[in-house]
């Protein structure tokens, strides 16, 4: 039915009015660009109902299931009238004897547009058939051929059709169209995996046996170890580790038999592309980022769909790990590997997550492209001036002091067995730079994916790309340094792909610097087999350091491993940085000195900076950061700036001397890692000819001057990070004058001033501290605070909501709840309680039914004693400091109580559901309804 109603979005499913109040239809759909509106007649809904209640009355109350006939020939008819008809061949006796039976306003006949391919009427129906009579009566109108196909489900019809003209006659059986609807579907690390559907093969032609549909685990969307291969949506998978998957259960029955970290081949076919087959490499999870495998059945008797474990519990994939350092001494072609290297196709780009705030608190349905790279382009030359211009302060650097690293990378030299790669590599690069040629073996290319369902932090992407260097490279552990646009968080998969030897291999995320935008990630050398000895550690140069005009070369690799470089002249060796907060709360680096050279390869080109030697002197990392043009909304771009490499050397070095500290399974072997010592106050550097402005006496401008006569430059209190031991202390405003009666004129001489306490018998960690606050001098001790390089090692998921503690950028912003720091919620999935009823991301829980929550554990215990279907009362304080009270309606069979936390003993993520129903719960879950 169509009417010229004009109705809006929102009113499908309003019922449709007659003038007698009467309900003739409902509201399906309308067209935006007209007045256009189109309603569901209410003749098949009537059998429904009608159906049921007479189950109802049979059985005296609800039936344990209701069955619904429906009958279909997997045919697709359509109206044509009878001018086309004609056309097509039909008759003129068949027409008058049509027109003479049917009512007088028809005007057209039923014709085939498509038939399912091995369905009952396949090579007995064709597109263009003419349909004349269904069981001797004349069928002209959708209504009556479905309500005769209703009627007869699993019973034989006769049909008469015209083919260009010949009447013909065939017998066929109507099929049960709930037979060949699926009921079932598996679920394995995010990705739906479902029988082929009638729908589905109602597209073009598709005569495999099942379709994937991937979904974003308790967010409806993308799953994860499909996508992250870049299988696209609605794939048919064909085989999965070389063995065909024509069922479900093959599926199944060969995914048990793989291990954690298994990287298999996995055949399938687009259906936008259905002709050719295409190959990926598929890695099965390491961590316990999702559920084990589970198969979801429809159970008619409750209305639900009910979970159980798709694979035994005492499967390989639960039991075991790949073996990385068997796999490195083994055959290109192990069978863990698969049969040969494929190439994932990106055909179907992933989706992306900007995890920006208006895009968390709303459906999360309208992704663009996931992947941040480091060789793409981000605009026009006009917008790269105003994000540099607006990021970075010049300011001239002074030396800073390390114990140099030296010989490292000559340890190891290369064997009989790869000396011929070796040897072939510098003989296609005999053009390239001394510090190319010599740097080159010590490269990595990252890969890094982050799991939907654990997007913390603010995290503001799924995929990235960046080059990292080996800083460390022995027999049982190898480190390379990354930036933190690359690596930004712990809960990732990182893959290491190395200039030196074709090999990728996994690695952890075992130090995350709490200021400096640098990671190390740990790698098993051994894994690497006889490709260990090609790659070398870098010799770090943290001494001297670089001044202006200094001659560097820039050095990184292109997306096809190839090292690049170009020389370059150091134009600053120490701009401090000066990064706005973005709009959804995530790392940007603070209280840093870059180095900026005067030309580089482009804001996406990451790599290190070298001497002629070839010995590294700064990391070129890249930063990540937000900018507004014009009246537009902000935009995330990207840059890059020299790290010195002290900033990584003191770190390194105290993890190689193994320095007091928690310790961590790297490679099998417990070795402890570092805590630093931490002033958490974001400081920003101002000129002393300014700062006279502020009340700066004349005797502290000239020893500040005396102290750094290049600078001349005076810290200042941007702001203290809430719930440190400096906030109340020191206030904007403030001027850092001096601390132990030397003065401050840089970050570096507030780090050496924490590092100072730690060699010190000052257990407490006190800095005696001479500032400016509001014009007058004071002396004040202010406690530092000791963070390690873990990051976020917990969360949990409640209700669809992902909870975490507030991570050093929230509290960057200077304010926690007035309740205790709270739960942060971090991310809410689509379609959860949470979202339903309206609890937004980047607030804080401060209470749950009445009882506080000022930390994980209280919440925790508070969530654990809230029932399925309870209705909880919800307090949160939004960012802003804003108070807000809602309600919402608990489902732990959809969305359980769930967490997921770092273990150190075994460097695994390991995922303990808190609540959830049990099969007996489930079972009791009959939900009565009244017609």
């Amino acid at each position: 039915m169509q009417a010229a109603s004009g109705t809006k979005g929102g009113s499908s499913g309003s019922p449709v009015i007659d003038c007698q109040g009467r309900a003739v239809a409902l509201n399906a759909g309308s067209k935006s660009s007209s007045a256009s509106a189109f309603f569901l007649p209410l003749e098949r809904v009537v059998r429904a109902v009608t159906l049921i209640q007479k189950s109802w009355s049979s059985f005296g109350s609800k039936p344990d299931s209701i069955a619904i006939p429906r009958g279909t020939l997997q045919v697709t008819f359509v109206h044509k009238g009878f001018d086309e008809t004609r056309r097509l061949g039909l008759q003129n006796e068949t027409e008058k004897m049509v027109r003479l039976v049917s009512h007088s306003g028809e005007t057209g006949m039923l014709v085939v547009e498509s038939v399912v391919p091995g369905c009952p009427a396949h090579k007995h129906l064709e597109p263009g058939d003419v349909l004349v009579c269904v069981k001797g009566e004349v069928i002209t109108q959708f209504l009556t051929l479905e309500t005769l196909l209703d009627d007869n489900v699993n019973d034989d019809i006769d049909l008469q059709i015209e083919r260009g003209g010949a009447p013909l006659t065939m017998k066929l059986k109507v099929q049960d169209l709930h037979s060949i609807t699926p009921n079932y579907f598996l679920e394995v690390s995010g990705a739906v995996i479902h029988p082929l559907s009638y729908q589905q093969v109602l597209l073009p032609s598709i005569s495999l046996l099942f379709v994937i549909n991937i979904k974003w685990y308790l967010v409806g969307d993308t799953g994860y170890f499909l996508s992250r291969a870049g299988v696209p949506r609605h794939a048919i998978i064909k085989k999965l580790a070389g063995e065909e998957t024509s069922k479900i259960d093959d599926f199944i029955s060969v995914l048990s038999k793989l291990c954690r970290g298994a990287r298999v081949p996995l055949e399938y076919v687009s259906h936008v592309d259905r002709h050719r087959n295409k190959s990926v490499l598929i890695t099965i999870d390491r961590h316990e980022w999702y559920a084990p495998p589970q198969l979801y059945v429809c159970d008619d008797s409750i209305g639900l769909w009910v979970a159980r474990p798709a694979i035994p519990a005492d499967s390989t994939i639960f039991s075991s790990t790949i073996d990385w350092g068997r796999l490195g001494t083994a055959p290109m072609e192990t069978p863990v590997i698969g049969e040969r290297q494929l190439e994932a196709d990106h055909q179907n780009n992933s989706e992306n997550w900007e995890d920006r705030c208006n895009r968390m608190q709303t459906d999360d349905e309208n992704n663009a492209d996931d992947s941040i790279s480091r060789y793409g382009s981000f605009g026009d030359k006009k917008r790269q001036q105003i994000e540099e211009d607006s990021i970075v302060e010049g300011r001239v650097f002074s030396n800073g002091a390390l114990d140099d690293f030296k010989d490292q990378n000559l340890e190891h030299q290369p064997n009989s067995e790869n000396t011929e790669v070796l040897h072939h590599q510098v003989a296609i690069r005999t053009n390239a730079s001394i510090a190319e040629q010599v740097i080159e073996p010590a490269l990595v290319m990252f890969e890094v994916h982050v799991p939907p369902s654990c997007m913390i932090d603010g995290v503001h992407s799924q995929h990235f790309l960046g080059t990292g260097v080996v800083v460390h490279h022995s027999e049982t552990m190898g480190l390379a340094a990354v930036d933190k646009n690359t690596v930004a968080v712990s809960v990732s998969d990182v893959m290491l792909s190395f200039a030196a030897y074709p090999m990728e291999i996994p690695g952890e995320v075992v130090f995350l610097h709490p200021v400096h935008n640098y990671a190390l990630v740990a790698y098993d050398p051994s894994a690497l087999g006889i490709g260990a000895s090609s790659v070398r550690a870098a010799e770090l140069l943290p001494e001297p350091a670089l001044q202006r005009g200094d001659s560097v070369y820039l050095v990184g690799l292109s997306r096809s491993l190839q090292a690049t470089s170009r020389k370059s002249i150091v134009t600053n060796p120490c701009a401090a940085l000066n990064i706005g907060s973005a709009d959804c709360p995530r790392y940007r680096a603070t209280n840093m000195e870059v180095i900026e050279l005067d030309t580089d390869f482009g804001s996406t080109f990451s790599g290190v900076l070298t001497n002629e030697h070839g010995m590294v002197q700064a990391l070129w990392a890249s930063f990540s950061t937000q900018l507004k043009y014009g009246c537009n909304s902000l935009e995330d771009h990207q840059f890059v700036r020299g790290i010195p490499i002290y900033a990584i050397g003191q770190v390194l070095q105290k993890i190689v001397q193994q320095a007091p500290g928690p310790l961590l399974l790297i490679n099998g072997v417990k070795r402890p890692m570092p805590s630093l010592r931490i002033l958490e106050v974001e400081l920003f550097p101002t000129l002393l000819s300014k700062a006279r402005n502020f009340g700066l006496s004349d005797r502290w401008v000239q020893a500040l001057a005396k102290k750094d006569p290049i600078r001349r430059q005076v810290l200042r209190v941007k702001g203290s990070l809430a719930g440190s031991k400096a906030e109340g202390l020191l206030e904007q405003g403030d001027m850092i004058l001096a601390i132990n009666k030397e003065p401050i004129t840089c970050f570096l001489d507030i780090e050496n001033a924490c590092r100072e306490l730690d060699k010190s018998d000052n257990n407490a960690g006190e800095l005696k501290m001479t500032i400016l606050c509001q014009g007058q001098e004071r002396e004040i001790v202010v406690r530092t605070d000791i963070r390690d390089g873990s990051g976020t090692t917990r969360m949990v998921n409640w209700c669809g909501c992902v909870i975490q503690d507030p991570h050093s950028a929230v509290r960057a912003l200077g304010f926690l709840p007035e309740e205790g720091h709270g739960v942060y919620v971090a991310r809410r999935c689509h379609g959860s309680p949470v979202h339903r009823y309206g609890l937004y991301a980047l607030q804080w829980i401060v209470e749950v039914n009445g009882k506080p929550t000022p930390d994980f554990e209280a919440f925790l215990e508070v969530v654990k004693s809230l029932e399925h279907g309870e209705f909880v009362r919800v307090r949160t304080v939004h960012l802003n400091g804003k108070p807000h009270v809602l309600t919402l309606k608990q489902d732990l069979h959809y969305w359980p109580t769930w967490e997921l936390k770092f273990d150190p003993e075994t460097s695994m993520w390991r995922r303990k559901v808190i609540k959830a129903l049990s099969d007996s719960q489930i079972s009791g879950l009959n939900t009565p309804f009244k017609l």
